[in-house]
């Protein structure tokens, strides 16, 4: 693979841009100084991809929901009325989420590793340090597969026009309030939803910011901050921990959106495009489909093959298991308690230290930004951001 030396964006420059988790905990860098060079015939294939697979994506919980297959992908029993609810009305719109791909360079087939639909990270490396980083190194700006920033915006009016098209939305949007909502003491998970509120700002909407127990939820009357009243609301808080670890509040939520008194961002259903059980479902569906791996609740026979629990983020959980079923590699976790999924490995592209990187492709209406993440052969949280370039 080819990469690009840049000269790094230092801790000033990033803090004035507000991303202030660019130091890891053994003192490195977390933004690498390359850029992963890809051509525009890569570029258009990663594109391509994002958009066939949230078709499919539609297509399996569409499936799920029809043959009633929550429990069979690990879906919470508290969640589903309200995953029924979201995803029967159109005002539930997605407002983003990001593709985890293996492949895509030097000749190497895209394959779909998993689709982080509610809570994805990286959103503010894709969209503005990438960027940032061409900017500083005297790169033209416009080489990069990155719309990501400008389809959030038209994305956020969508939730208001309901249709491709965002020309309605000023006539529209009658002065709904957006709230935006993140747990305290994470400063990364402030800053991504701070980003986001600004972006909200410039796509027209009145907005605020709380954090999660500064909020106040009623079945009849909907969500309130500081004795005001907010139609939408964004929590980067994902929904199975809510149905886990505040159930209660599951049980309001799901009051609140039959009651017509808000909606949330990102939407309930959005969970079953979360779980890697529906990676099952999609090969049942699309079965031998060149962007999909094969898939399973059980151990795929005499193959090397990783197992993943249906809800797990930064590798926690994950195991690579070679074709006699010995463990070669693993991240222990809590996330081990959840119900396993089996997927034939794919290795990922690799540079001359032997680093694999694996490509993430955001989706807000239509694929729309591309970063990349660069660690072992399972990414944990230790894996680095790499920003990339387009180039002949």
């Amino acid at each position: 693979m080819k990469l690009h030396k840049t000269v790094p964006l230092d801790t000033v420059n990033l803090e004035s841009l507000g991303f202030v988790w660019h130091t890891d905990s053994d003192k490195s860098s977390y933004i690498s100084d390359e850029l992963v060079v890809i051509n525009p015939i890569e570029a258009e294939a990663y594109y391509e991809a994002g958009n066939m697979l949230y078709e499919m994506f539609i297509e399996a919980a569409q499936y799920v929901i029809d043959n009633n297959l929550f429990h069979e992908i690990g879906i919470p029993f508290n969640l589903v009325e309200i995953i029924k609810e979201s995803w029967e009305n159109d005002v539930h719109w997605h407002l983003y989420g990001r593709f985890d791909l293996a492949g895509g360079i030097d000749g190497k087939p895209i394959k779909l590793l998993e689709f982080n639909a509610d809570t994805p990270t990286a959103l503010f490396e894709t969209a503005i340090i990438q960027w940032a980083i061409l900017k500083k190194n005297g790169l033209e700006e416009t080489s990069q597969f990155n719309g990501l920033y400008e389809a959030l915006v038209e994305n956020f009016q969508r939730l208001v026009t309901l249709e491709e098209s965002v020309e309605s939305f000023y006539e529209k949007y009658d002065g709904w309030k957006f709230l935006f909502t993140s747990v305290k003491g994470n400063a990364e998970e402030e800053n991504t939803v701070k980003l986001l509120q600004h972006i909200a700002n410039e796509a027209g909407y009145v907005t605020e910011f709380a954090y999660i127990d500064e909020v106040e939820f009623s079945e009849e009357e909907g969500i309130f901050f500081e004795g005001e009243n907010y139609e939408l609301w964004f929590k980067l808080i994902p929904w199975e921990d809510i149905a886990l670890e505040e159930s209660d509040l599951a049980m309001i939520l799901t009051d609140i959106i039959k009651n017509q008194k808000a909606i949330i961002f990102n939407p309930a259903y959005t969970l079953l495009f979360q779980s890697k059980g529906i990676l099952k479902v999609l090969w049942d569906l699309y079965p031998n489909h060149p962007l999909l791996l094969e898939s399973s609740f059980e151990p795929l026979e005499g193959q090397k093959q990783v197992s993943k629990p249906v809800f797990g983020r930064e590798g926690g959980g994950v195991t690579i298991i070679d074709e006699q079923g010995k463990e070669l590699e693993n991240i222990p976790s809590d996330y081990e308690n959840h119900k396993m999924l089996y997927q034939a490995y794919t290795e990922l592209p690799t540079d001359s230290q032997g680093f694999s990187y694996q490509a993430g492709v955001f989706y807000a209406y239509e694929a729309c930004g591309l970063g990349f993440r660069k660690g072992g052969k399972i990414l944990d949280n230790m894996a680095k951001f790499v920003g990339h370039i387009v180039a002949e």
